[in-house]
């Protein structure tokens, strides 16, 4: 019985189809290749999983009711959806709001459409994010904690997502459980995320602009602990219906210059820093009390930053040394899609 991934030639997307196919699952992905980054990393990512004869794609929107609602008439079969894809980027939502809430807002209530009315579904997990602490100034983030003052619109999006499931659960009775992800980083991550700005920066002896004066921390968590952990909790649906909300990241952060260091280290370049005061909706630190987590799920990362942050390094050197073969041969700038894209 197939599992439906949303996101699918995204960042967590696209490894956690990765992570399903090698244990033995069947997977429809689903994505939209939205031009918020270049489609080319997207269409990368989606070639790996197409190799797997388990894996089958559909082009398609989440917004578009006729075409997700036919989707799930003809998997009637769906007992897991994860439900990643999203409008990311807290500063994006200032430039273009509207986009925000037609994607998170409007495609997150067609997902909750769609997930009651599988008749086989025992689990529907989707992303949420550390965004929707807002302007809290109590650290570790905890799922206690009160999220009723975001500092972004994006983070306004998230927390809608987790009140309209909390209502979608009480009135369809299905599980459902909101993964408030940390910022997460390694192999085929998004270029608008700060590994992939470090190394690019370094790498081409560009100047990185940190803000709040370089006062930031960050709980960095490592994708194959994310992986591990959403796999977790979509394994274990509660025996009732209910709505769950976990953290899911590090549970310690870490000094902006001591992985600025680290990624000097793994490119064997220094960076050039410019201090700038903060931007609004821009959260200075950033850490995840897991403690529910762990105990839940017997999750704990495992991967250090002084370890993930070299193999996010090794990845990236050969990724732009493979981009730049593909563009030097073929005059293109983004690759082709691969054959069979659309399903």
């Amino acid at each position: 019985m197939p599992i439906l991934i949303t996101g699918a030639a995204g960042f967590i997307g696209s490894h956690v189809a990765g992570a399903l196919l090698a244990r033995g699952e069947a997977v429809i992905g689903i994505d939209n290749f939205s031009d918020y980054y270049d489609p080319g990393l997207k269409y990368a990512r989606l070639a790996a999983l197409q190799k797997d004869a388990r894996f089958a794609f559909v082009r398609a929107d989440i917004t578009d009711r006729e075409s997700m609602f036919a989707l799930a008439g003809r998997h009637a079969d769906l007992t897991g959806i994860v439900h990643l894809a999203a409008q990311p980027g807290v500063f994006h939502s200032m430039v273009d709001p509207y986009i925000y809430v037609q994607t998170n807002v409007m495609g997150h209530l067609v997902m909750l459409e769609v997930a009651r009315k599988c008749p086989a579904l025992r689990h529907f997990v989707y992303a949420s994010s550390s965004s929707v602490y807002g302007r809290n100034h109590k650290l570790p983030f905890s799922i206690a904690d009160r999220v009723d003052r975001p500092a972004s619109l994006y983070a306004a999006t998230k927390r809608a997502d987790e009140l309209m499931t909390d209502a979608y659960v009480h009135q369809y009775g299905f599980n459902a459980t909101g993964v408030r992800y940390f910022t997460v980083y390694g192999p085929w991550g998004r270029p608008d995320m700060s590994p992939y700005i470090f190394a690019k920066a370094i790498l081409e002896g560009r100047t990185i602009a940190l803000n709040h004066l370089g006062r930031i921390r960050r709980g960095y968590s490592y994708i194959d602990d994310i992986v591990a952990g959403t796999l977790a909790i979509l394994d274990r649906p509660t025996d009732e219906p209910s709505h769950r909300i976990y953290n899911l990241g590090a549970s310690e952060s870490e000094n902006i210059g001591h992985v600025l260091s680290l990624f000097e280290k793994a490119l064997g370049r220094r960076a050039r820093i410019e201090l700038r005061p903060g931007e609004p909706g821009d959260m200075p630190e950033t850490v995840a009390d897991i403690d529910d987590t762990v105990r839940t799920f017997d999750w704990t990362p495992k991967v250090p930053i002084e370890q993930g942050i070299p193999l996010f390094v090794d990845w990236f050197r050969k990724y732009k040394t493979g981009i730049s073969a593909v563009l030097s041969s073929t005059g293109s700038t983004v690759p082709k899609p691969a054959a069979g894209l659309v399903g």
